[in-house]
């Protein structure tokens, strides 16, 4: 099930996110005493990501984690890592749990398992879980075409991560996988312009999740996906 939320500025749209996410969050850690979310990179949720940072929630209690991230150094400024820890784990959010995608190995290949056994410290299901989309339909780092897709998109899998080279953008990358993304009670897709808004219909009209892997978490019954837009 998919709704579309659509707003007149980005102001809007960012503190009805963060007013969902913060209710979700607070809903959970009273329900089993913690929360989990994982979150999306790139300069979109920057926004987000600061206003959350700021809100009261009981911060020890919450566990962070990111649905993709490049196989770069966490200083690097590709790192979606960095991002995080520059502006979310701020203010109020400096007492959250964060556990990164990325470790030692030399490649996100050699790196999963590694990564998997990290990430078995995270409450789950996911309470939340933000996405974006790209231009080219992809969603988290399952991008179209991609020799290693099939894997990250199989949902009789126990990997929770799978590395990907994509081929429509630069640097190796480790991503959660679709079973591990749909083990969530919210994902939330996070959309900014025009061309995104375009795409998205693209992405609801046809069934190719090769072509266009947000296809899997738009047309899926199992979670509710809800869209939060503006222009």
């Amino acid at each position: 099930m998919f709704i579309l939320n659509e707003y007149s500025s980005s102001e809007q749209l960012t503190q009805d996110m963060v007013n969902n996410i913060v209710t979700e969050l607070k809903s959970a850690v009273n329900k089993r005493g913690v929360a989990s979310i994982a979150v999306s990179g790139g300069k979109t949720p920057i926004p987000l990501f600061n206003l959350l940072s700021k809100q009261q929630l009981p911060w020890s209690k919450i566990y962070i984690t990111l649905v993709d991230d490049r196989w770069v150094d966490s200083t690097d400024d590709a790192s979606n890592e960095k991002l995080v820890i520059t502006h979310l784990l701020q203010n109020e959010a400096t007492l959250a749990n964060f556990i990164g995608l990325k470790n030692n190995a030399p490649t996100p290949f050699k790196g999963e398992l590694a990564t998997q056994e990290k990430l078995a410290e995270i409450p789950m299901p996911f309470d939340v879980v933000i996405l974006g989309m790209g231009e080219d339909g992809h969603t988290a780092s399952l991008f179209p075409h991609a020799e290693n897709l099939s894997s990250g998109l199989d949902m009789h899998s126990n990997k929770v991560v799978v590395g990907m080279t994509p081929l429509t953008a630069p640097l190796d990358r480790i991503t959660l996988t679709l079973p591990a993304i749909l083990n969530s009670q919210n994902i939330y897709l996070h959309l900014v312009g025009n061309s995104k808004k375009t795409v998205l219909a693209q992405a609801l009209d046809g069934k190719d999740i090769v072509n266009m892997p947000i296809r899997a978490i738009l047309q899926q019954d199992k979670v509710k996906v809800v869209g939060f837009w503006c222009n």
